[in-house]
This record gives C-alpha cells, structure tokens and sequence, in this order.
C-alpha cells in the first residue's frame, strides 16, 4: 500500500511540474511583444498627414499668375476650383499636379484669400498652400515648409514712360510712389530700402497691385521676377527693373527668394512625401515648368 501511494505521489508530481512548464512556455514571450506596440506608436506622425484619403487638399488664390490663376474651362490641364464652376491653373497647379502622380493622390483645389492661407493649414481646413509663399522664418514659426520649388529674384515694374523706366539701381526710384502686395516681402521688406520713396496702402492681391501701376496711381511697384515676367503679357506698357549685379539691388536673405510649400507643424508624412518628389528637381526644372505655365496664362 505504502509502495502504491509513493508511485501515485511521483506521478502526480511530474504532472504538476510539466503544467507549470507549460504555464512558462506560453508566457514567456509576452515580455518581448510590448516593444514591438511601443515601435509602431512611436512611428505614428503627431499630426494626420491630410492624405489618408488619397485625396491632397491644397489652397491658393486662384488670382496670382503665372503661379495660379481661375480660368473657365479645364483647357491646359486646368483643375476644378472645389465649390465654384471656375478651374485653377499656373505654376503652382501643375507642380501639385506632379507631386500627386507621384504618389497617387487626386488634387483638390481650394481658393482662399492670400491672408487666409496660412490659418487654413493651421487648422487643418487644407492640407497645403501652394502659393507662391517665400519660405520666411516668420512663416516657418506657424508652418512647416517643403521645397524649395523655385527660387524667385525681386524685381520691380515700372511703365515703359515713366520717368523711373532707366533706373539702374534701388536708389535711381527715390522720390517715386510705390506699393506691392501686402503680407509680402516685397512690400515689408524690399520697399522701405528705397530710400525717399513714398509708400502708398499695400494692395491685397497681385492683380490690384499691378492695377495701381497701370492706372497710375503709383510709380512702380516690387514683385518677384515671375510676377514680372507674368505682367508684361496682360500689360505690354511696363518693363522690368532688374538691378541684380548692379551693387544697388534689394538685400534679401535666401529664405526670402526660396519659394515652399506650407504644410502643418509635424506633418512630417506629406513633408517628406513633397520634398521626395521636389528633391529630384533643379533650378532649371523650376524655369523651364514656369515658362510653361507664363505661356498659357490668360490675357487679360
């Protein structure tokens, strides 16, 4: 009887320490999954890229050729203007245009006022401006910024009778009346480097500004260099004022001739994704696609 009992007890041991075995072999590689949660939440973006939905939301003015203009028809590749019968077109569109066959994205253009920009990506309205911005620390403070996706030299028109039309340098405009588009560096910062000159109210879009040239109101006015090269179709009577190697030219920092594309703070997904398609392009790219979009903008 005893001997009985003395088997039974072994047995029943071995079974205990085979269950705990097993016990210890299922839980073994829990320890070793909780890195593997903590690496993917780590790699997930702060900020949602805005292209979840295969569809990329960008916001211009719609009014600032050649960078982007409305047009009646889809002639050029133009694309729908969201909530109007109107289609954009420009520099900016076709470089969207690009950015989005490169990843597969559809394009859906948004038209804002050129103060409301910024704000709209803040609050997540748009998923980017592509608008001409220059890639300025101020701006840099609210946004992130992808590019640059040209680089544009400042320049100035004037008409072609006007008693500034042989200016050689920023000096040569003294005494003469001006303005540029607000919320720009051209008016905030090139302008007031004209010493003697008299700035008139910043005008709220490109278009006004370049009416108050042609109607007279004032003397010349401060733009970039595709800006310029854009007027002289609509308006044959201006010329450009180009003191670049002059020694008399606007001091401008390179942030301020580079120009980006806004995006929100942390979006890291659509920064990269822009500037992996941006990256690959030169200068020459640049001039060469904005030749195209100044040939087929419109008149008048």
């Amino acid at each position: 009887m005893n001997r009985t009992i003395r088997i039974l007890a072994a047995i029943l041991s071995m079974v205990m320490l085979l269950g705990l075995a097993a016990c210890g072999s299922s839980s073994a590689p829990a320890p070793a999954a909780a890195p593997a949660a903590s690496t993917a939440d780590t790699s997930a973006p702060s900020v949602p890229s805005g292209v979840e939905d295969g569809v990329l939301t960008v916001a211009m003015e719609c009014a600032y050729a050649p960078y982007n203009w409305a047009q009646p028809d889809d002639s050029n590749g133009a694309v729908p203007i969201k909530g109007t019968n109107m289609f954009a077109n420009g520099y900016d569109v076709m470089t969207a245009k690009q950015i989005c066959e490169a990843n597969d994205w559809e394009l859906e253009i948004v038209q804002l006022e050129w103060d409301s920009l910024i704000p709209a990506v803040m609050a997540g309205t748009v998923d980017a401006v592509i608008a001409g911005q220059s890639m300025t620390s101020e701006r840099m403070e609210s946004v992130d910024f992808a590019g640059p996706y040209l680089y544009a030299s400042i320049v100035c028109l004037t008409l072609q009778n006007s008693q500034f039309a042989s200016a050689q340098g920023k000096s040569d405009l003294a005494g003469g009346t001006a303005t540029s588009q607000s919320g720009t560096i051209w008016y905030d910062s090139c302008l007031p480097q004209i010493e003697g000159a008299n700035i008139a109210t910043a005008a709220a879009d490109a278009p006004s500004m370049l009416m108050a040239l042609e109607s007279g109101t004032v003397d010349f006015v401060c733009t970039d260099m595709p800006t310029a090269q854009g007027a002289l179709i609509v308006y044959p009577d201006m010329v450009i004022l180009d003191f670049a190697g002059s020694g008399d030219d606007f001091e401008v920092s390179e942030e301020e001739v580079n120009i980006g594309i806004s995006v929100a703070k942390g979006n890291t997904v659509l920064l990269d994704a822009m500037n992996a398609v941006l990256s690959t392009k030169t200068a020459d790219d640049f001039n060469a696609l904005m030749a195209q979009a100044t040939a087929i903008q419109p008149i008048g």
